[in-house]
């Protein structure tokens, strides 16, 4: 069994899971701005990977398709190069072409010539504080599960929810990859996982190890991979926290 990761920015990351290149919510725009129907989204640096020199993947798991922030101009391009596209019911209509839309535990298969095969289950997802979502919209995670290793837990745009604590019950996961940075537009309360949701999120799944993305890059973060850190060492989960260099492919040892 196999896993590396490589940061690439903001909540996209390339995984190399036992030879399947997967990418999250694909963003390989420069810095600009972006005009929602109801804020402004800002984003401050570009990707430490091009597109291109991705390449070709097999699956490109997206949170959302709605925000700039998982899913910008070059990201929509990106699409494309996957052989396939798995989001939400709703992101799927939209998006239309070859994209896949999964419901909350529902589940599809990613299989290789020589058929290997990974499970990718939908998770529940909340993009704020409860009774958020008719603003922002529907939002999965993801559970890769492979045969002979425990699964990979990606939660998407989420905060620290019952939904979160379900996937921890349901899946014994041995890395979880939290979307932190706690994301602020639309007033004095976070769209993603903050400080104290990823000790959360840790706890919940009491042996696997953290390893946070969308943590910078844009305007709207509150929070970085620095607050992580010094937030982990004080409780005494730094042991469990991996930060990644943006570019570097992390070979994570399970």
């Amino acid at each position: 069994m196999s896993l590396s990761i490589t940061l690439v920015g903001g909540p996209t990351a390339l995984l190399d899971i036992d030879g399947f290149r997967i990418v999250t919510d694909p963003t390989f725009d420069g810095p600009g701005a972006y005009q929602l129907p109801h804020v402004k989204l800002e984003k401050l640096s570009g990707p430490a990977l091009s597109a291109e020199s991705i390449g070709e993947v097999d699956a490109v798991l997206l949170s959302h398709d709605q925000h700039s922030d998982n899913l910008d101009h070059s990201g929509r391009d990106f699409l494309a190069k996957a052989r396939r596209v798995l989001t939400t019911e709703a992101g799927a209509k939209r998006l239309g072409n070859h994209a896949e839309g999964l419901a909350p535990w529902a589940n599809t298969e990613l299989t290789a010539k020589n058929g290997v095969s990974l499970t990718v289950t939908a998770t529940p997802a909340r993009h704020g504080p409860a009774g958020i979502e008719p603003l922002s919209g529907d939002v999965i995670g993801f559970v890769v599960s492979r045969r002979g290793g425990r699964p990979i837990y990606i939660s998407g745009d989420t905060v620290w929810f019952d939904g979160v604590a379900e996937v921890a019950r349901r899946f014994n996961a041995s890395v979880v990859l939290p979307f932190a940075g706690a994301a602020q537009t639309r007033g004095p309360f976070h769209l993603t996982m903050d400080t104290n949701d990823t000790i959360e999120t840790a706890r919940a799944f009491p042996d696997a190890l953290i390893v946070p993305v969308h943590t910078d890059g844009w305007a709207h973060f509150r929070q970085s991979a620095a607050d992580l850190r010094a937030t982990f060492d004080a409780l005494g989960f730094g042991k469990r926290l991996k930060l990644l260099e943006p570019g570097v492919r992390t070979v994570i040892e399970e």
